[in-house]
């Protein structure tokens, strides 16, 4: 009897800069820590969360398509983008064609969307900053970097949207988000909901760890809305900020640590029970209404 060949997996990136590693190899190292996983393991997520989608990649959505198309016209890397013609994509043909597109790595987009993203394109080089910061003459695109992380000796990365060429001196690290809203308001909301001021901090450790510029590296988001004008928004991340999400990804760290080592990735109360009060606001009201 012929044993089973078990498919060998993919051997991990090594340690330092990577200026041609594919997004699918990058992804693909369970080995190591990224801002995106550290940002799943802390609450309101939990660790078995982050396993779970470990290993259950993410459906397709025409969220993450324009996100994704935005890119690579924008930074000028990422998959192929195609269009799909005709106003119906519920035909035989449409879905074929479709799936033909996806299967070799591609997204498919309507007339009206790839028209979206050129302009979108269009209004950041338009734009003094954003257009600075995003040279294609000063910088490359989708650079991946790997070390260890000294407290837990686990592996960390990081993908740069963008690293500048010239890393001397302060570095300067652009990050690229579309958004439906890129004002100041909603943008604040944004950093707290997704955790952006935590990702600040991973690259700005990464590039400090990497040895990209002196020890001052900082991370700007370029905002770009996805409705015309393709406003454009360019955020600095306050220091109080970062300094609470270097705690948080220091917890994130040791947790991954943890799991790894025990093999564990428990939710949200494997052996005791969560005590939960009411919101402050429901307590507060409440107490005036009912309580002597």
């Amino acid at each position: 009897m012929t044993a089973a060949v078990e498919a060998e997996a993919p051997t991990a990136p090594g340690l330092g800069l990577h200026t041609d590693l594919s997004n699918e190899e990058y992804h693909a190292d369970r080995t190591s820590l990224s801002s995106s996983g550290a940002r799943k393991l802390l609450p309101p997520s939990c660790p078995a969360k982050f396993r779970w989608e470990q290993d259950n990649p993410q459906p397709t959505s025409k969220t993450f398509d324009h996100g994704n198309a935005a890119h690579k016209t924008v930074l000028g890397n990422g998959p192929d983008l195609e269009v799909v013609p005709g106003p119906r994509w519920d035909t035989g043909k449409a879905k074929a064609h479709i799936a033909e597109i996806r299967e070799r790595g591609g997204i498919p987009l309507k007339d009206h969307e790839m028209q979206m993203v050129k302009d979108m394109a269009a209004a950041i080089r338009r734009h003094p900053l954003a257009a600075a910061l995003l040279d294609p003459a000063y910088g490359a695109p989708e650079q991946s970097g790997f070390w260890i992380d000294e407290a837990t000796g686990i592996r960390r990365r990081v993908r740069f949207d963008w690293l500048p060429s010239v890393q001397s001196g302060r570095l300067i690290i652009p990050d690229y988000k579309t958004t439906t809203d890129a004002s100041n308001d909603a943008m604040r909301k944004d950093i707290e909901k997704y955790g952006y001021n935590c990702q600040a901090d991973w690259y700005e450790t990464g590039a400090r760890a990497l040895g990209l510029g002196d020890q001052n590296a900082e991370l700007l988001l370029i905002a770009q809305e996805k409705k015309a004008p393709y406003l454009v928004n360019v955020i600095g991340i306050e220091l109080g900020s970062r300094i609470i999400a270097g705690a948080k990804n220091r917890h994130a760290i040791e947790t991954f640590a943890e799991c790894t080592r025990t093999g564990r990735w428990p939710g949200y109360a494997d052996e005791e029970p969560n005590y939960l009060p009411l919101p402050g606001w429901a307590e507060n009201r409440d107490k005036e209404i009912y309580l002597p």
